[in-house]
């Protein structure tokens, strides 16, 4: 296990009915701006429940914050803070939502263009205060001090890291889950599923606890996932799932261990030139990665089937096969096409990726080595 440092900051309101302890959590001293997306709120009564909890404070509210959050978007919002004097954001949404609050909580210390801190990632250390109410259940971003930021003109899509965007605390509701599109929760789902992946199969950094917590949230999401989609309805199967996607990627199962993220960074890629969904990207995308560095991840593969998926049986290089076959049916159990092909993107796509890793000199994967030639080669393996 290596040297690590922690701390995680946020509070978890966690469970039914709790979006009305805003009234408590946030002073009324604050001008708070809420930050939402395309209106689902208004339907499925979040929005009035964190107007009710609000009552006596001063608010304000942006809406329209895309999936994938669009840089000029977030840009008009941090305008109007500007001019507003708001000093706390609260985010109402998904990851996406949350992620681009945390876009504009920086920016609004930011002296200079905050494309600057995406487009050479550097150190950004100050932010307005924020928080979160959960409605969508993906990213963990409700739990960490990441971001993820599109720019559509120039079909990038970029991240920071800032340890002032650690929400200063994250409500939690399941039932929020309920309404929500089947598409939207297989998609939480297999986010999930790959933040643990690219945190545990890499190679055995004998940190035994680590394993065991990424295995029992990949457990839990084999077994839950499938139920979710069949009924979305059942409180605890979404109390679950909305646990699972918190924990899985706010710094518990990562520390001391190595990381990969190969998958997440091909995968934005895809989505920055072709607007596919975030989740559906990381479902094509990995078996693919795992495919092609199968020796490098040999041992934590072998791991992985048998503590997972619980394969035993045949030689090294058949459980490993196995292995790969069992995630990906279980991407395909959530109703995800999982090749390229079934979204019209064939080999022009596959080179242009190839040659931005190329330019950027980008080298991925938790040991370095997945060179813009093995990006070509994990595309084609899922062409």
């Amino acid at each position: 296990m290596n040297n690590f440092v922690f701390q995680n900051p946020t509070k978890l309101v966690f469970g039914k009915g709790e979006i009305a302890q805003l009234a408590q959590l946030i002073p009324t001293d604050k001008k708070i701006m809420i930050t939402y997306g395309g209106g689902s709120i208004f339907k499925n009564g979040i929005y009035d429940q964190v107007k009710e909890a609000l009552k006596g404070h001063t608010v304000a509210e942006f809406g329209g914050i895309e999936p994938n959050p669009e840089f000029e978007t977030l840009m008009r919002c941090v305008a109007q803070c500007r001019e507003q004097g708001i000093d706390f954001l609260l985010a109402v949404g998904g990851g996406s939502v949350i992620d681009g609050t945390k876009f504009i909580a920086t920016a609004l210390k930011w002296e200079g263009d905050p494309w600057q801190f995406l487009a050479k990632p550097m150190r950004v250390t100050e932010a307005v205060p924020l928080a979160a109410v959960l409605t969508i259940s993906a990213t963990g971003s409700e739990m960490n001090n990441g971001s993820v930021i599109s720019r559509r003109e120039i079909k990038e899509k970029r991240f920071f890291f800032n340890d002032a965007c650690y929400p200063q605390f994250s409500i939690l509701d399941p039932t929020v889950l309920y309404s929500l599109p089947k598409k939207q929760i297989a998609n939480g789902v297999i986010d999930t599923f790959v933040h643990v992946v690219e945190q545990y199969v890499t190679f055995d950094n004998k940190a035994y606890i680590q394993d065991y917590w990424a295995e029992g949230i990949l457990k839990t999401l084999v077994e839950i996932g499938p139920k979710l989609i069949a009924d979305q309805h059942d409180y605890d199967n979404c109390a679950n799932f909305m646990y699972a996607a918190t924990m899985a990627l706010n710094g518990f199962i990562v520390m001391g261990v190595a990381q990969d993220w190969a998958t997440h960074m091909i995968g934005q890629e895809i989505t920055a030139l072709h607007g596919l969904d975030h989740g559906v990207t990381l479902a094509i995308v990995y078996p693919g990665v795992i495919s092609v560095m199968r020796e490098d991840k040999r041992e934590k593969l072998l791991q992985y089937g048998e503590r997972v998926f619980g394969i035993t049986q045949g030689s090294e290089d058949e459980r490993i096969d196995q292995t790969i076959a069992a995630t990906a049916d279980f991407f395909r159990s959530l109703g995800v096409a999982i090749r390229l092909s079934d979204y019209n993107i064939g080999d022009d796509t596959i080179e242009e990726i190839a040659n931005r890793f190329d330019a950027r000199r980008f080298m991925l994967g938790e040991k370095g080595n997945i060179t813009p030639d093995k990006v070509r080669e994990i595309l084609h393996t899922v062409k």
